[in-house]
């Protein structure tokens, strides 16, 4: 491909291009111009002799690269420049990232030029660094489920099925009903327009609920009201989760012992990490949820558990990175993306198998985290701890939690305990010639 050059440019939030210099030029000398029908329309007037083609889906458009590179290498022929057209920001929820994975960065040049989302802060006076830009373009509307919290904006970029009726009802389920949601329609087009709803209103009011909006649009979501079921903070309550038991039991890993799983395992930004034994989920929801760019693998065989799982995985609206995997460790793992990290919360039996496996494949640096209840599991760690202490290959540490939790008998209050949980880590390293082992 060495031979494309690829110039990617934002043209702005308008009717007509707003192109620098610098935009001019690279359109001026391209040989292809690549955009939507409306995107070519706003640039027709800066055309000459280029050839232009409609925007293919993406995977369609590097096939036709690589054959316009091809074909120009065969040719013998000068570099071969290329017009990406963008409506905004190129590298802002924009194309320009796809061209960033998929081509080498000295082939690749950028011009910026306002966004809608830019367009939509001033229009309304609201400052960007106050404000969170959230993509449902392509994307589950599920999703804004992990980003609405209290006194909160939020931006949105939407698609056919983030429309703002459906956003409404987000935030009334979520509740927050007395949200405003500010829709700002063809921004820089003669036809631009800006309304204010109130979300209950929006789903509610039988007018509203047949609004039409243009669609070229930004929703901006400003919460209002105390919410509820939304975490704020690492440590989701049991009695949120979906369970295959009443609510706050059934199969979790329960919310003390959940915060030190957490905090062992520190989810961190491209981390690629598997909950083997993942039961109803609640680990693996707060993995993906408080770290959108750490993919997250949950193992789990048995049925009405994995239905749990699920619908954990929509209500808290981490769809995006965590992965529910139907299935039993370890003949399941082989299909899965090799990980960093490792947590261990239920093995079936196999879990001097799952051990042993899981270590081999963990990279130097990697980590594995388990937990256990029962004797016989925690022996089969303590042994492993052993062997890595002989082999001189892990920092490792290991503690004991005891939960007693207050309730009422015969009106009085008394503490209950819970069966103790034993946690061990293990972080891979080389050969740790004289070093102790932190247990």
């Amino acid at each position: 491909m060495a031979k494309l050059s690829i110039h990617i440019i934002g043209l702005g939030v308008s009717e007509n291009a707003q192109l620098d210099a610098q935009a001019q030029s690279a359109l001026g000398d391209a040989r292809w111009v690549i955009a939507s029908p409306r995107q070519l329309d706003v640039v027709k007037r800066l055309l000459v002799d280029q050839q232009t083609k409609e925007l293919p889906p993406l995977r369609e458009l590097l096939q036709w690269l690589n054959n316009l590179a091809a074909e120009s290498e065969s040719e013998s022929s000068k570099h071969t420049s290329i017009a990406i057209l963008a409506s905004g920001d190129p590298l802002f929820y924009g194309i320009g990232a796809w061209f960033g994975r998929n081509f080498a960065s000295e082939q690749l040049h950028f011009y910026p030029a306002v966004s809608s989302i830019q367009a939509a802060c001033h229009e309304l006076g609201l400052s960007l660094q106050d404000v969170d830009v959230l993509s449902l373009h392509g994307r589950p509307l599920e999703k804004i489920r992990s980003h609405l919290k209290r006194k909160q904006t939020l931006v949105i970029l939407t698609d056919k099925n983030s429309v703002p009726q459906a956003l409404a009802k987000e935030c009334v389920n979520a509740g927050f009903g007395q949200s405003t949601i500010t829709v700002c329609e063809s921004m820089g087009y003669e036809q631009q327009k800006v309304r204010q709803f109130v979300a209950s209103d929006l789903v509610n009011d039988s007018a509203n609920a047949t609004l039409e909006f243009a669609a070229l649009h930004v929703s901006v979501i400003q919460t209002k009201g105390a919410g509820r079921q939304r975490p704020e903070f690492p440590g989701i309550a049991d009695e949120w989760f979906i369970t295959d038991g009443v609510a706050g039991k059934g199969m979790i890993t329960k919310r003390e012992v959940r915060l030190n799983i957490l905090s062992l395992l520190q989810p961190a930004n491209g981390d690629v990490i598997w909950d083997i034994g993942a039961g109803c989920g609640s680990v693996a929801v707060e993995l993906a949820y408080w770290n959108a760019r750490c993919e997250v693998h949950a193992i789990e065989h048995h049925p009405e558990r994995l239905l749990c799982l699920n619908a954990n995985r929509e209500k808290f609206g981490v769809l995006a990175n965590l992965h529910s995997v139907n299935g039993r460790a370890p003949t399941v793992l082989a299909d899965l993306p090799a990980p960093n990290k490792v947590f261990i919360g239920g093995s079936d039996g196999e879990l001097r198998q799952l051990l042993d496996r899981v270590w081999q494949q963990l990279p130097l640096g990697g980590m594995l985290v388990a937990s256990s209840v029962m004797e016989t599991s925690k022996q089969v760690l303590l042994q492993f701890l052993q062997t890595r202490d002989q082999q001189q290959d892990a920092l490792s540490e290991t503690s004991q939690i005891a939960i007693s939790k207050g309730s009422t008998l015969a009106g009085q209050l008394l503490y209950r305990p819970a069966l103790p949980v034993t946690l061990f880590k293990y972080v891979k390293q080389g050969q740790l010639s004289g070093a102790t082992l932190d247990v």
